[in-house]
């Protein structure tokens, strides 16, 4: 054996409990591996498993697996991404689909990381947690016999008496806030909890945050609705136009509530860089929780949600949703309504389709179906010469607008888009030329069909929508609360430093007293040595040096004890 190592083990041996671990980190136990045996080979899995390094690596692995599920499409948030990734990408999809990077979250590797750092968390807290209170219900050890061991030390010579000193030095560590007691002829305080309650408070955080992600996951849904200013909407899966679930989620779950938009408003900057730049956008509703809940009127606004229950109402986009009335060539409204269109850039140049499926008749007595195809600008301005909008608000609105007539599909039970015409069975109307029909209107402007087909009028009544995403996500509250505290728990692990004391008063050979004063921390730090020396310097002020004491002696200084790191 070498001279270091039986110094050290010399010095474990004179510290005893006083050279303890200052945390309740598991040690690091060597174990031989030849003829473990089943149960050997157990526990040592178990306590790799539940050492920090292995929870670590499990977490940035978790971190990594995560990757993909942000830059791949997932099925679960939007099959069609997905699909239309298939068809671009004909070499990788099989493989992403062998290895589940189509729905990372649910896939077996992602939910075996996700279960082992779950156990190793739990296995490295538990034994902890119940060591620490512990510590808490105890008190800190005895000093050691030799202080000079310890990596601050400070002696001196005084003419109080033993038990003054120690009565005095007592008072000190408890007005400096740490545990401490007389025992024997010694002074023994700690402290610095704080930092393995951190510690243990940041490991529990990380359990919660798991526990409402999973939660989150499985049981919550996320939908949008379209709804134009006079239009409701119920909190009912079949009048979601895209809806999303986890795979634990039920319809009974959903939150019963219902509302009516009133109105929608938005203001834009008027002039400058910024021309056209939305300074509020919000949404004047009434909604009532439950069958048969009282109406209230609020303000949805963006980034300030409606909170009913738990869900949440988000104000996420906003179009305009012209009012269109369709006429048969004998002058009948066969069609009246608000027609949402869907912006296609920031100024809110928006297209769209106007179906008239139902009782439209031709000139010859035929029941046709009607289609337009619609583009609108809400601020057209001539000299730009493209009719694209040049500001987001109602200045000078304009719709363009062309004409089919056939069958539009919708009879053949084939799902097919609002937003989009269906032109393989219509035929569109020609004007004089011969050519499509189409034409620009202003609002109270109206297109005449040919042949006494009818007529399509934007009336003057230009309405605006609203698009809404409702979520609910049950563990939402316990991951924001997981994460708060994890913060926390890790700034107290890592800028508190537990540490121990030591202050030792006895009576020498020639009646004066010898006061001893050591310091022990987790790490060598210089915090423990300046701590210790402000205590020395102020116990020294109550016990002053003897006068007929060396000049090494009586100096209250802080020095490295011997063996200690220079």
């Amino acid at each position: 054996m070498t001279k270091t190592a039986t110094d050290t083990s010399q010095d474990q041996e004179d510290l005893g409990e006083a050279g303890s671990q200052l945390s309740t980190a598991p040690k690091e136990e060597l174990t031989s591996l030849p003829g473990l045996g089943v149960i050997g080979w157990l526990r040592w899995f178990w306590r790799q498993l539940t050492s920090m390094r292995v929870a670590l690596l499990l977490l940035l692995l978790l971190s990594l697996g995560a990757i993909p599920g942000s830059l791949i499409p997932q099925t679960g948030a939007d099959i069609n991404k997905v699909d239309d990734f298939r068809k671009a990408h004909s070499t990788l999809a099989p493989i992403y689909d062998k290895l589940g990077l189509f729905h990372v979250y649910s896939s077996v590797w992602f939910s075996a990381i996700y279960i082992l750092l779950f156990v190793s968390l739990i296995g490295c807290i538990i034994p902890r947690t119940w060591q620490f209170v512990g510590q808490l219900r105890g008190r800190p050890p005895a000093a050691p016999k030799r202080l000079t061991r310890l990596p601050a030390y400070t002696t001196w010579r005084t003419e109080a008496d033993p038990g003054q000193v120690r009565e005095a030095a007592l008072a000190l560590l408890k007005k400096r806030r740490f545990r401490a007691h007389v025992e024997g002829d010694a002074v023994a305080a700690e402290k610095g909890y704080l930092r393995e309650l951190g510690n243990l408070a940041f490991h529990i955080a990380l359990i919660v945050l798991l526990i409402a992600f999973a939660w989150g996951q499985l049981y919550k849904s996320d939908g949008t609705k379209l709804v134009v200013e006079g239009d409701g909407f119920s909190n009912s899966i079949l009048q979601y136009d895209d809806f999303k679930s986890g795979s634990l989620f039920r319809n009974d779950d959903l939150v019963p509530f219902s509302f009516n938009l009133k109105e929608f408003r938005g203001t834009y900057e008027l002039t400058g860089p910024n021309k056209g730049t939305p300074r509020t956008y919000q949404a004047k509703i009434e909604y009532s929780e439950g069958a048969y809940g009282r109406q209230k009127a609020t303000t949805v606004k963006v980034n300030e949600p409606l909170h009913i229950g738990d869900a949440k109402v988000y104000l996420v986009s906003h179009g305009y949703a012209p009012v269109i009335t369709v006429r048969d060539g004998k002058g009948n409204v066969v069609y009246h309504d608000a027609v949402p269109l869907l912006p296609l850039d920031g100024n809110v140049s928006s297209n769209g389709v106007i179906k008239v499926m139902d009782g439209y008749k031709n000139a010859q007595g035929k029941a046709e179906q009607l289609g337009f195809q619609a583009f609108f600008v809400p601020t057209f301005d001539p000299k730009s010469g493209t009719m694209l909008s040049q500001f987001p608000a109602l200045v000078n609105p304009l719709l363009a607008v062309n004409a089919y007539h056939g069958d539009l599909g919708v009879d053949s039970g084939i799902p097919q888009s609002v937003y989009q015409l269906d032109k393989t069975h219509m035929t569109g109307f020609k004007d004089g030329t011969g050519q499509l029909l189409k034409k620009l209107l202003q609002p109270g402007d109206t297109l005449t069909l040919p042949n006494g087909a009818g007529s399509l009028t934007f009336d003057k009544d230009i309405k605006q929508w609203a698009g809404f995403e409702i979520v609910q996500e049950p563990g939402s509250g316990w991951a924001l609360g997981g994460a708060v505290t994890a913060i926390f728990g890790l700034a107290a692990s890592l800028f508190i430093q537990r540490r121990r004391v030591w202050v030792r008063a006895v009576r020498g050979a020639d009646g004066v007293t010898v006061v001893e004063m050591a310091g022990l921390g987790r790490s060598e730090s210089a915090k423990v040595p300046e701590e210790l020396g402000d205590l020395a310097g102020t116990l020294y002020d109550q016990a002053p040096g003897a006068p007929d004491a060396d000049d090494d002696s009586t100096e209250s200084s802080v020095v490295p004890a011997e063996g200690a790191e220079k």
